[in-house]
């Protein structure tokens, strides 16, 4: 049996063997196809595993879920509802529109120092605050201003208070502009903000007289600080070098920080503008007399000498201190209404007749340009001015002339000349050449001027 098996085995080999070669081909080509069939279309099983590769290389890595039950989940931000300060608001009633109490302001202002800010708000003022759901206070920040703001933030042991100030971009910019009627509004009409105006004025205060001696004609050229934050201007910094010809005659002054940050103003040579006495006792504005010692009382209708200068200005105008000194006498009477005299040194005294009101007693030491009183018509007057009197060893003398004969202004020290050259030559430099700017696009011939 066995060897009929063998034999029958022998006889397949040797047909084999002796299988046609075309056959042999055709087989062969037979087998690969149905290779290739199988590949295509696999067996469940192998499907399922090739599907389960698939996911895993092309799906997001998502962790377990308890590992997503172990993290902390965060609670969405709390909204928050903004409310400015208005004319006649007060804390209490800002809370109360937030839907807050008294309690909470007691709560919030008790919880330090830093929160004894809130009770000094003002009109432009915002205060935003962040409520939670059961009605209670969890953040505030008040704005103070677009650079400087506070936030309070609610902890377990109160309020903790945190600053949150920003630092504006600084440009400089640069106007000037001829005078044909006044100071004003050359200034308006070359974009200049009062504020900035009236720091040109105050800064040349020592060596012009911006109610007397202002004429058509007259220039100024102004290089100063703009800031900005993102982008928007929201104010102006210092003037850096200012330069003002007055009745032909020109002015320089140019901003120096010194090494203890005190700021003022000097002459390019060092020369402080500041003076021992103010021109003009007062912001300027129209003026009604000169000094004259011949001229017709407007009461008694006489022939009076009249040893001052009378400031016509509106009812409540800021009166100064024309310089340091001491009060002498601060009173009323028939003639002079209130009054205010000053003395400087041992050899002057100056003299403010016909004020509203008088914010300084005798006695009392008081620095140049601080508060003494206010324009008013008290006394023998007509109507709202000041009348002012210089007086040099008990004779009156002229403020307007007087001045050019005092003691020249202090200069820069010898140890900071080097510092003081350094740091304002190329501002002035600046300046300069925005002139030299101005000059060539005026130069005739010139088609791109506008």
């Amino acid at each position: 049996m066995e060897a009929t098996e063998n034999k029958q085995k022998s006889n397949k080999l040797l047909a084999l063997i002796h299988f046609p070669r075309s056959h042999m081909v055709a087989a062969t080509a037979l087998a690969v196809a149905l290779t290739l069939l199988l590949s295509l279309f696999p067996s469940e099983d192998v499907e399922a595993k090739r599907q389960k590769q698939v996911l895993e290389l092309t799906l997001p890595q998502y962790p377990a879920a308890e590992e997503i039950f172990s993290e902390e989940i965060m609670a969405p931000e709390l909204p928050w509802r903004q409310l400015t300060v208005k004319s006649g608001d007060n804390l209490s009633l800002l809370f109360q529109r937030a839907g807050l109490t008294d309690r909470d302001v007691h709560e919030l202002v008790s919880s330090g120092k830093q929160a004894k800010s809130l009770t000094r708000i003002h009109p432009g003022h915002r205060l935003d605050f962040q409520v939670d759901e059961g009605g209670k206070l969890q953040q505030l920040r008040y704005r103070e201003s677009r650079l400087r703001s506070q936030l309070f933030t609610r902890t377990e042991s109160g309020f903790e208070a945190r600053d949150e100030n920003r630092q504006p971009d600084i440009q400089t910019a640069y106007r000037e502009a001829t005078i044909t009627s006044s100071l004003f509004l050359a200034g308006q009409e070359a974009q200049l903000d009062t504020s900035l105006i009236m720091e040109l004025a105050n800064i040349f205060g020592w060596d012009i007289d911006f109610v007397l001696d202002i004429r058509k004609g007259d220039r100024f050229r102004v290089l100063f600080e703009e800031k900005f934050l993102d982008g928007e201007k929201i104010g102006n910094g210092s003037i850096l070098a200012a330069e003002f010809t007055n009745q032909g005659k020109s002015f320089k002054a140019v901003r120096y920080a010194g090494k203890d940050g005190d700021s003022q103003y000097y002459t390019p040579e060092g020369h402080a503008m500041r003076k021992a006495f103010l021109r003009a006792p007062l912001d300027f504005s129209r003026i009604s007399s000169n000094f004259n010692l011949r001229r017709l009382h407007p009461i008694h209708k006489k022939i009076r000498a009249h040893r001052g200068t009378d400031y016509a200005a509106a009812r409540g105008t800021p009166v100064y201190a024309a310089g340091d000194g001491r009060v002498i006498a601060s009173a009323y009477n028939r003639a002079n209404g209130n009054y205010v005299f000053i003395q400087h040194g041992n050899e002057i005294v100056t003299k403010y007749l016909h004020l509203h009101k008088r914010t300084v007693r005798k006695g009392q030491r008081v620095k140049q340009k601080q508060l003494i009183g206010t324009v008013g018509s008290t006394g023998y007057s007509t109507g709202p001015h000041l009348h002012y009197e210089f007086v040099v060893n008990g004779v009156h003398r002229n403020p307007r002339t007087i001045l050019q004969k005092m003691p020249k202004a202090k200069s820069i020290p010898s140890h900071q000349q080097q510092d003081f050259y350094s740091q304002v030559e190329p501002v002035l430099a600046k300046l300069d050449s925005y002139r030299t700017t101005q000059l060539a696009l005026s130069e005739p011939g010139d088609s791109n001027v506008n």
